[in-house]
């Protein structure tokens, strides 16, 4: 048996799957290993399984073996393995270490790196796959790579001429389940005489 996965946040009591048997008296189910923390519990007569208690991703995939005995005689049974897996709910936004950076971009440079950012996610999977983009600021005059956060100029700068400060705003998204969360960080470039 591969029920659906369950999330982290399942409640205790919560239906699992039914183990069922094609057998002509009545049998008693029972869980006879695997099963080492005791998140499951299973209902003697009807082979419903259900959560015991609340559930720790670290400690899935939990695969226990469930046995069916005949109700008149021990001697006669047979096994079933399930195999339960547990999702990471996206509990964590992503994170950049500061929310305010300077850099500073010397004038008449061609197109060049400025700085790498990295944001940090605590989920696993895909709830804490990171894309980055630019939220605002001169959209023009920047751009970043989406998968490795560097942010480059796409122009040259003239110190006399411009403005000499940008404030461009980064964003962090994961790739979350329900919904994406994002996490947010400022760069100030000022332009260098």
């Amino acid at each position: 048996y591969q029920p659906a996965p369950l999330s982290e946040k399942t409640l205790p009591d919560t239906f699992v799957v039914q183990i069922s048997v094609l057998y002509k008296v009545p049998v008693i189910y029972s869980i006879i290993s695997g099963d080492g923390k005791g998140y499951f519990i299973i209902d003697s007569s009807t082979g419903i399984v259900r959560t015991r208690k609340n559930l720790k991703l670290e400690d899935f995939p939990v695969i226990f073996n469930v046995r069916a005995t005949d109700s008149s005689n021990p001697s006669i049974f047979n096994d079933v393995s399930v195999n339960v897996d547990v999702i990471d709910e996206n509990d964590f936004p992503p994170v950049f270490p500061s929310s305010l950076l300077e850099e500073r971009l010397e004038e008449n440079l061609a197109a060049t790196q400025i700085v790498q950012l990295k944001a940090q996610d605590n989920d696993t999977g895909r709830n804490g796959f990171l894309t980055y983009g630019i939220l605002s600021g001169d959209g023009l005059k920047f751009r970043i790579d989406e998968a490795t956060g560097i942010l480059y100029s796409t122009v040259s700068f003239d110190y006399e001429e411009e403005p000499t400060e940008y404030q461009v705003v980064i964003y962090a998204e994961d790739d979350g389940i329900p919904e994406k969360k994002r996490g947010y960080c400022t760069v100030v470039i000022k332009i260098i005489d």
